[in-house]
């Protein structure tokens, strides 16, 4: 076991730096330790900014209107001041099967509320409506005080217009017990409605359907067949040349219809009940 120490005397002979005595004379066995210098780091973190977020919604698209880019022509029945020009409303006019008025000033009920009134009405609710569903629609008359304009310009502010569909809204004047409603479809004259008189057909069917489902006015009881009747002496009619009707809401000379005619909410149900019936038409 004293063999031992003779050993690491001699391994420390191979280096004085390691166990031998150092430059400052320290004893023989005893190793001088350089202390190892404590470092100290200080870890600066900088925080950087967050990636932006990203959307992953998809686009908001813009709302897709069932009447978009479509042309519809209006034409509310007489207007108010035609009374007041009897020679201007009586002329003349050439409506290609006759010569007749230039226009009239309509029926009333029995108290005096007036067809073009109603028209007038029910016409600004209809434009409403086709508005919001995206329809371009224009009038035949700005406004329910003047005079005309005759049954030949009404036709021609659709044909203008090209449009896709025009209607003329009135409401008839017969016997007190008539009742119910019909609409007016052209036939074939030999001129410029001839080549629309099939599509205007098809858009009096889509108009009567409408009509007496949003309405529950039933067909009417004295004219035509199913609430159809075909005209080849409405100027409004023979002299369009794009797809066009007449639609009598109804006889302002029956009570229980003049008393609907009176009531807003009523209006309103006729407005919707039309722009239905054109939305299904030029959808179809």
């Amino acid at each position: 076991m004293r063999a031992l120490p003779a050993l690491i005397l001699a391994l420390c002979g191979l280096t004085a730096s390691a166990c031998g005595a150092g430059s400052d004379g320290a004893t023989a066995g005893q190793a001088t330790l350089t202390p190892v210098p404590t470092v100290t780091a200080t870890v600066t973190v900088t925080a950087t900014d967050e990636p932006p977020a990203i959307d992953t919604a998809a686009p908001e698209q813009p709302e897709v209107k069932p009447l978009d880019g479509k042309v519809i022509v209006i034409d509310p029945g007489h207007n108010g001041g035609n009374y007041r020009d009897p020679q201007a409303v009586n002329r003349l006019v050439d409506v290609l099967t006759q010569r007749k008025a230039c226009d009239t000033t309509g029926t009333a009920t029995n108290d005096g509320y007036s067809e073009a009134a109603f028209t007038w009405d029910v016409s600004k609710r209809l434009r409403k409506l086709l508005r919001r569903r995206g329809a371009t629609v224009e009038f035949t008359r700005s406004d329910n005080d003047s005079v005309g304009p005759c049954i030949t310009e009404r036709a021609a502010i659709g044909n203008e217009a090209r449009a896709d569909a025009a209607i003329s809204v009135h409401a008839d004047g017969s016997a007190a017990a008539n009742h119910g409603f019909h609409v007016i479809m052209p036939k074939r004259i030999g001129g410029p409605v001839d080549r629309v008189v099939a599509a205007s057909r098809r858009l009096g069917l889509a108009v009567r359907d409408a009509f007496h489902a949003g309405t529950g006015v039933p067909y009417s009881t004295y004219i035509g067949r199913k609430a159809l009747d075909y005209r080849s002496d409405l100027g409004g009619l023979n002299l369009s040349t794009v797809p066009k009707v007449f639609v009598e809401c109804g006889n302002m000379r029956n009570a229980a219809e003049a008393a609907q005619f009176r009531d807003p909410e009523f209006r309103q149900r006729i407005a919707l009940a039309l722009a239905d019936g054109l939305q299904h038409y030029l959808q179809s």
